[in-house]
């Protein structure tokens, strides 16, 4: 059975970590090594009530948020069969649009982040990237990218924030830096130079596969 792989997109919203993510997995499968595509929150039943809160559909406190972004987390990793840790065993590459370093960063703003990593401990210790990607955007450019693709903002898409939420992934980023192993791209280029930009760090990952 062949290795799997778990590699994660990282990134403010509007950063084009999904357009990024997808143009991979096309990447991957024109090579013949077929990738899967997941995203946190998931759409299970955790997940489903995240995005009623992040749409402003439920009020939730930021600790009790941080909490079920944990829950679902585990749930996404551990579902038999489907699973992402199940499917990485199997020998899959599961792409993953975010995951444990966005409660990092997001909810470090509300409580310490020392706290949102204890928290996601668990999801930690069941899997770790094999590679986590950054794709860094200016915070101004993000949010001119969110008006435009939509009319309704999300409860954290408002420019002190996402500027705050970048500075946590880089505290973040320091903070972890002999435990996780993570890439930063400047995602201010075209989409075609970020995708390479990926490409040549993801392909080291492939090289002989």
């Amino acid at each position: 059975m062949a290795t799997g792989r778990f590699l994660v997109f990282e990134g403010l919203d509007g950063s084009g970590k999904t357009t990024q993510m997808a143009r991979l997995q096309k990447r991957l499968t024109g090579m013949g090594i077929p990738a899967e595509t997941t995203c946190e929150p998931t759409d299970g039943p955790v997940g489903t009530l995240i995005r009623q809160i992040l749409g402003g559909r439920i009020s939730m406190d930021p600790q009790t948020l941080a909490a079920l972004f944990a829950a679902d987390r585990t749930d996404h990793l551990v579902t038999p069969d489907t699973g992402v840790q199940a499917l990485v065993k199997q020998g899959h590459i599961v792409l993953c649009d975010r995951y444990y370093f966005s409660s990092y960063a997001y909810h470090a703003r509300d409580m310490d982040l020392s706290w949102v990593i204890c928290m996601n401990a668990v999801n930690a210790k069941i899997l770790k990237p094999d590679l986590t990607l950054f794709i860094d955007v200016a915070p101004k450019i993000c949010l001119e990218r969110i008006r435009a693709a939509r009319k309704h903002l999300d409860l954290f898409e408002k420019i002190d924030i996402l500027t705050q939420v970048r500075d946590n992934y880089f505290a973040a980023f320091e903070r972890l830096r002999d435990q996780e192993t993570v890439k930063v791209v400047e995602g201010n280029a075209s989409e075609e130079e970020v995708e390479q930009a990926v490409w040549r760090h993801v392909s080291q990952m492939f090289a002989g596969r």
